[in-house]
């Protein structure tokens, strides 16, 4: 092949290698807790740099419910859950509409009849009932979990129940004061969720049957969502449990190493962040801080070395993000709550920025988009000597402790109230 024939070829072939990367770039799919990589990454390029005077356009908003779950999206639907007096409640909505595709509902008492709680005796739902978890979507298949523990696979196109579970009744789990609060996480053909039984830390479901392909473990689930990592070449899932945080197998749930730290509240709700250098970040509020730890493969074994401890960065339940070797989240519990940046590597506070309150917030084509619980959609683009804010506006108004989801230059939003879908191109 050569001349102008083998010029254009090539030409074409360029342009093809050019419109998949493209493609993949501004992928339409947000399908899980944290988005695409579950890390609160999105790969879309050629966002706005600022908005307009008032916030960025409103594409639509609606009235959705009381709940904290954030928004998975495919195909042009997107799904999360709220609440109705005491019935859980899925809804799949037009992306370009904010319309109801359809709804699944059900009961869901925080009530357990005929079972004592192992430590906690009772509820304590005076921020809300939830539901709190992320959907989870894989293929036609759509996953949840509402705040009182009942576990759904559902067709995604339709809605209909094709298995489930009662994980504190069913499977005897763990209960949490706050409610259940861990999104699924997909793996291979099943998915793995804590549990907190007796024998079943995790346990992962078939996501076809809904049969039980493993249960492991003797420790009691916290808040944090499970998430995979690859330590020097090996899969393993990590979670944030009430004794520390831990590493298993997700082939066969095998606890491959753990790093255990008492901290009587027990509020460990941030999801841990994994990145270079084999470093993992995990955070939590009420005195805990912060932990630096390194992860290294050595024969069969992981090995665990704490690098750095720091009890002035406390994540009370927003995300953090890394790039790069600096991390960034909310730090605080009660009281004023900081944007701050923390060095990954070394523990040392970086900077702490007093504008915004306390922000739950997603990182996409070199900024930040950030949702403050007070209700402030936010703008920014972070450095190592501070946050630039460009643009900062008063949107929702009923404490929104959701993370934002972004699909190509859709930005999706909710309270406990609203949900509204923003043009943030």
């Amino acid at each position: 092949m050569t001349g102008g024939r083998g010029r254009y070829v090539r030409a074409l072939l360029a342009l093809l290698i050019l419109s998949t990367v493209t493609a993949a770039a501004q992928s339409p799919d947000w399908p899980q807790w944290g988005g695409p990589h579950r890390n609160f990454k999105s790969d879309v390029r050629g966002l706005a740099a600022s908005w307009p005077e008032g916030g960025p356009r409103k594409i639509w908003s609606r009235h959705l419910g009381e709940g904290y779950s954030s928004i998975a999206a495919a195909d042009g639907i997107l799904y999360t859950m709220y609440r109705k007096g005491d019935r859980d409640v899925v809804v799949a909505l037009a992306a370009d509409s904010g319309k109801t595709v359809w709804e699944y509902e059900y009961d869901a008492p925080f009530v357990i009849a005929g079972r004592e709680a192992d430590i906690v005796q009772e509820y304590h739902l005076e921020r809300g009932p939830g539901p709190i978890s992320t959907p989870l979507i894989v293929g036609d298949l759509l996953f949840t979990v509402g705040g009182s523990g009942k576990l759904h696979c559902l067709e995604r196109k339709t809605g209909r129940v094709l298995w489930k579970y009662d994980l504190i009744v069913d499977l005897n789990g763990y209960i949490r004061q706050r409610g259940y609060a861990c999104s699924p996480l997909a793996y291979k053909d099943t998915i793995i969720l804590p549990v907190g039984a007796a024998g079943g830390t995790h346990m992962a479901f078939n996501q076809r049957t809904g049969a039980i392909v493993w249960r492991k473990g003797d420790y009691h689930h916290a808040y944090a969502s499970p998430f995979l990592i690859q330590v020097d070449g090996q899969e393993q899932v990590v979670t944030f449990l009430l004794e520390g945080v831990f590493g298993f197998n997700p082939d066969n749930g095998d606890l491959l190493w753990g790093h255990p730290y008492g901290h009587k509240e027990g509020t460990h709700v941030s999801t841990p962040i994994w990145g270079d250098g084999n470093l993992l970040f995990y955070s939590a509020g009420y005195g805990f801080g912060a932990r630096g730890l390194r992860l290294t493969r050595n024969g069969n074994g992981t090995t665990v070395t704490e690098v750095w401890a720091n009890t002035k960065m406390r994540l009370h339940f927003a995300n953090a993000i890394r790039l790069g070797d600096m991390i960034y989240g909310s730090s605080g519990d009660f009281g004023p709550s900081f944007f701050t940046a923390i060095d990954a590597r070394t523990g040392e506070i970086v900077w702490q920025d007093r504008s915004l309150a306390r922000a739950s917030f997603i990182h996409a084509d070199g900024r930040f988009i950030l949702v403050g619980e007070d209700g402030t959609l936010a703008l920014a683009v972070p450095s190592a000597t501070g946050l630039t804010i460009s643009s900062q506006t008063q949107l929702l108004t009923s404490n929104a402790w959701t993370v934002p989801t972004l699909v190509g230059k859709t930005l999706y939003i909710r309270d406990r109230k609203v949900i509204m879908a923003l043009d943030v191109g």
